[in-house]
């Protein structure tokens, strides 16, 4: 108890006070040098120079727009001689910030509603109406409801029946190679416009310097040609190490990624855009049940009779996502002023360290103890032991006499 008190007691009536030591050793002498110097260099070389903490940043606003070009044409037993422009595979025609564009299908045509059998499978196939249960929908099938009869598939086989669009679809195999597989040289144009709103600072990706006539000849090459905006699609599968044509088959998804860093206290026109590419969905060895990127979509038709009828398309693709990030910075007073200030303190760390070694690590830590701790008794309470008689006879340590303001402080 009388250890807490006096802890306590020491907390709330001692102060301590900085004491300069110089203290002659190249060891710490050196060492201090180098903490400092290593210190300099992160504040000048890192907060200043590379991360230009002397400016005031901000963050990229961005719109975007795309467009694709191509015409392809195939020639199937189911579809005949067939031209696919860009109001046929770029499904739907705008999206934001991203662009589908289909190269593959399975095509179920002609269905119309009624009751079929189902496509065989081990759920599916049946022997008698008991294995098939009236009004049941499958939790994993777009099929359609269960009669509850078991009907011949085909001459071997039977399936549930089910009230539907009839034909249903079989999509147990999809076309390889794909469908479209001339969409590897489809181009798409990116119109990307920037806005830093802090600096009010705007900007397009359709440089200045572009005309008309270069812009309906270019083609993005990271190389000869780094700030064309149309990117032919067969070029971005594989900037991301990629096959195109492997990926036609069930599709994928594709990031278009587009830089936008600048330093506005140089020339607006060094502000330019970085393009990069990165394939998005996960496509290995690891991650093969349900790959690509695949939906369904209908296009209906009345026969003269007056019959609703319908062509359903499963379409696989690629859908590119446009992705613009970035930040710009200005000087400003107020962030220089605080990494100052921050570098300034940081620079205490080296007497720590230093203190830390000196007192506690050296040799002869217990004489650099001394030299760094000086003890001073209250000089009131002294006074008034030495006035008092009591005081006169016991004996009593004296405090330190103050220098003069001309005598030489010892080191």
């Amino acid at each position: 108890m009388a250890g807490c008190c006096s802890a306590v007691a020491a907390f709330l009536f001692e102060y301590d006070t900085p004491r300069i030591v110089l203290i002659r050793s190249r060891k710490v002498g050196l060492m201090n040098r180098v903490v400092q110097l290593l210190i300099l260099a992160y504040v000048i070389g890192w907060v200043f120079v590379w991360e230009k903490g002397y400016q005031e940043m901000d963050s990229v606003v961005s719109s975007v727009t795309t467009k694709a070009k191509g015409v392809a044409m195939t020639n199937t037993s189911k579809l005949g001689f067939r031209i696919w422009d860009v109001a046929d595979y770029v499904i739907p025609a705008q999206e934001e910030n991203s662009l589908f564009i289909m190269t593959n299908m399975i095509v179920t045509m002609n269905q119309s509603q009624g009751v079929c059998p189902e496509i065989p499978d081990k759920t599916t196939v049946c022997q008698s109406d008991a294995n098939c249960t009236a009004g049941s929908t499958g939790t994993h099938s777009n099929v359609g409801v269960s009669t509850g009869r078991c009907v011949p598939f085909n001459r071997t086989v039977k399936t549930c029946e089910v009230a539907a669009w009839c034909p249903v679809e079989d999509d147990t195999h999809v076309p390889n190679p794909a469908f479209l597989k001339a969409a590897e040289n489809f181009t798409l144009l990116v119109k990307n416009n920037i806005w830093y709103p802090k600096f009010n600072f705007s900007k397009r990706n359709i440089l200045p310097s572009i005309n008309t006539t270069y812009l309906k000849s270019c083609i993005y090459n990271a190389e000869t040609d780094p700030f064309c905006p149309i990117f032919r699609l067969g070029q971005i599968v594989a900037s991301a190490g990629h096959s195109f044509q492997d990926m036609a088959v069930e599709g994928g998804i594709m990031g278009i990624q587009i830089r936008w860093d600048c330093n506005l206290d140089r020339a607006a026109t060094l502000c330019l855009p970085r393009y990069s590419f990165r394939r998005l969905d996960n496509r290995d060895a690891n991650h093969n049940v349900s790959p690509g990127y695949n939906f369904r979509f209908a296009k209906y038709y009345n026969d003269p009779s007056g019959g609703e009828h319908r062509t359903l398309i499963k379409a696989y693709g690629i859908r590119f996502d446009i992705i613009v990030f970035g930040k710009a910075g200005k000087f400003d007073i107020i962030p220089t002023m605080i990494n100052v200030g921050s570098g300034l303190a940081l620079l205490g760390v080296a007497t720590v360290l230093c203190d830390i070694i000196v007192l506690y690590c050296m040799k002869k830590k217990f004489y650099y103890r001394e030299k760094k701790y000086k003890y001073v008794e209250d000089y009131e309470q002294v006074g008034h032991l030495l006035a008092s008689p009591a005081g006169l006879s016991g004996t009593v340590r004296r405090p330190d006499p103050e220098p003069s303001s001309w005598s030489e402080p010892q080191r």
